[in-house]
């Protein structure tokens, strides 16, 4: 078993050399972050969320959120698309039987295989936990039909974690199960291109399934276990990636401010920027608030891997503090850089694009909000 500090140290190490050198053509050129992916599936890293049983890293919640923030400070794109590999096998590996521990995981753990999450559908919006697809049953495999969007990873995975609904009768309630698709059975097409303003080398596109045949051994779990799998698994992994990778993002921002204040000087007095008072301040709050929520996220993520009672509250707070923290961290830097941080292709801008993806990635911040309050207040977390 690898010691996890020399695992998260390899992410840095590929986060400051390939993602870093990338950063700019997967941005502009809107590319998949193929070379990224070929270095850390060399390394053995994407296997970081594989169990130990099947050659995998075996890491938790605290070590995804460490892993994505070191990605997400060079390259938000490449930090999303690791993160939803990471937290579909987290997905698969809850309660693995030994067909998908041989079919997936082994080959996740091996760096032959990139899985992902296709949960979102066109008329579900933030409310993916209640899917249309329809997964019918015949005697001999699961066959399934229906539309995703915002598949981040497209083309590109091995096999896609989807959701849908598995219940025979219409007229009673709606049973949601997920099974794993292996990205070259017949029936899977790809529509269009990701053309958001920020996160441009995700590959978040459209995925229509046409009778999709699956094998039974695909389906994880039991029938209906589909909101078991995104409350305890999905949903913590998912807000625990995100908000790393945001919290690097923010950090990202937060050292292009220091540095463009330190070094800008008004020639007419020979003065730095840093020399005022008022940028001192601003600079220190920044850096405080940065660091008051990291801390509250690492807290929240150790909470989650230690099993901890309760442990879902803080988890729902995580991104949405985040989402608030970093929009807020990267509009500052901005003012502070002034014209120059203002300019096209300089690294702000594309810092800009992608932080306002964070609040609008289901689960959307306010969705979070309304959860975080129906908690507290003992009301159904589903009650609509």
């Amino acid at each position: 078993m690898a010691e996890m500090g020399l695992v998260l140290e390899q992410i840095k190490d590929i986060s400051c050399g390939v993602v870093r050198d990338c950063s700019e053509q997967t941005d502009q050129q809107r590319r998949w972050p193929q070379e990224a992916f070929d270095q850390l599936k060399a390394e053995g890293l994407t296997g970081l969320m594989a169990p130990l049983d099947c050659g995998g890293l075996g890491g938790g919640g605290y070590d995804l959120a460490l892993a994505c923030e070191a990605l997400g400070r060079e390259c938000s794109s490449t930090a999303i698309c690791f993160g939803m590999h990471c937290v579909a096998t987290a997905v698969i590996a809850a309660n693995a039987s030994e067909h998908q521990k041989e079919h997936f995981l082994r080959p996740i753990a091996a760096g032959q295989h990139v899985t992902t999450l296709s949960l979102s559908e066109p008329g579900t919006g933030v409310f993916f936990f209640f899917p249309q697809t329809q997964i019918s049953c015949n005697q001999e495999c699961y066959l399934v039909s229906g539309e995703k969007h915002f598949v981040t990873n497209g083309q590109y995975a091995d096999s896609y974690v989807v959701s849908g609904r598995t219940g025979d009768n219409p007229d009673q309630d709606q049973e949601f199960s997920c099974v794993v698709l292996e990205a070259d059975s017949p029936g899977i097409q790809f529509t269009g291109v990701w053309e958001g303003i920020g996160m441009r080398g995700n590959s978040s596109i459209s995925m229509t399934l046409a009778q999709v045949a699956v094998d039974p051994g695909n389906l994880l779990g039991r029938r209906g276990d589909q909101i078991w799998y995104v409350f305890e698994v999905l949903t913590p992994y998912f807000l625990l990636a995100m908000a790393g990778t945001y919290l690097g993002l923010a950090g990202r921002a937060l050292d292009e401010a220091i540095t463009h204040v330190k070094t800008r000087t008004h020639q007419h007095n020979g003065t730095r920027l840093a020399d005022s008072l008022v940028i001192q301040h601003r600079i220190g709050q920044l850096w405080g608030r940065l660091n008051q929520t990291r801390a509250s996220v690492m807290a929240a993520a150790r909470e989650h891997d230690a099993q901890s009672a309760g442990s879902l509250l803080p988890l729902l707070a995580t991104k949405a503090n985040v989402a608030e923290c970093s929009v807020d961290i990267v509009n500052q830097v901005m003012t502070l850089c002034g014209g120059i941080g203002y300019r096209e292709g300089r690294v702000l801008e594309r810092l800009l694009r992608d932080v306002r993806a964070c609040d609008v990635m289901a689960p959307s911040t306010d969705l979070l909000r309304i959860w975080t309050g129906r908690l507290l207040l003992d009301c159904p977390l589903l009650a609509d």
